[in-house]
């Protein structure tokens, strides 16, 4: 009897595993898992434009920045993929021209997670123009070279157009990501990373099919 107590005890415990699967798979719904922008911004034609809204010091974006960029590398050549830093104070836009600097000198694709893990790492504020420049020499960039483009009219102007761009998107907290400049998940609104990252399948698939 203890057996067949031990059987139909299993059988229930699977059959309320297969009764639950389908809600964990469920499709990402919109107000769920995703929102619609109130105000969507244009985007170029012909391509899925999926941009990241980000900053350095944030330990969310740190810890979703792994997946994400995962999820970007296994895109079609009709998604683009591309990140905006955010300031939401004066104080932080050097985290702003950090990434601006990186990107004019090409070498963003080798620092942009170093300098993430310098800040959730190893505790490093980078806000100051020294520490920033003591870093960047320690990573293979020449000090001159870097203040040079760090203070240039280029990346200043770059680091003030990235907050207006935030501004017309209504950004309030990141990371976020928009899909088409007019789809937005993250892992708050879908409650977890790898909702998120379902939610951006769904919403990359939809617009490719133009159902979206």
């Amino acid at each position: 009897m203890k057996k067949i107590a031990a059987f139909l005890a299993t059988v229930a415990a699977v059959g309320g595993l297969l009764m639950t699967a389908p809600a964990a798979m469920a499709a990402p719904a919109e107000g769920k898992d995703y929102t619609v922008l109130k105000s969507p911004q244009p985007v170029p034609a012909g391509k899925i434009e999926v941009t990241e809204f980000f900053w350095y010091g944030c330990p969310h974006c740190y810890d979703f920045e792994p997946e994400l960029e995962a999820w970007a590398g296994k895109q079609g050549k009709d998604v683009v993929f591309k990140r905006v830093p955010v300031a939401f104070r004066d104080d932080l836009l050097p985290h702003t021209k950090i990434f601006y600097a990186l990107e004019s000198l090409g070498k963003l694709d080798a620092l942009h997670g170093k300098v993430f893990e310098a800040i959730h790492k190893d505790r490093k504020r980078m806000l100051s123009t020294d520490e920033i420049a003591d870093f960047m020499a320690k990573n293979g960039i020449d000090r001159k070279q870097w203040l040079d483009t760090y203070n240039s009219f280029t990346v200043t102007t770059n680091a003030q157009r990235a907050n207006k761009i935030a501004d017309s998107y209504k950004i309030e907290g990141v990371p976020t990501v928009v899909v088409q400049g007019k789809y937005e998940t993250s892992p708050s609104i879908a409650g977890t990373k790898p909702a998120a990252i379902q939610a951006l399948d769904t919403l990359v698939t939809g617009v490719r099919a133009k159902k979206l």
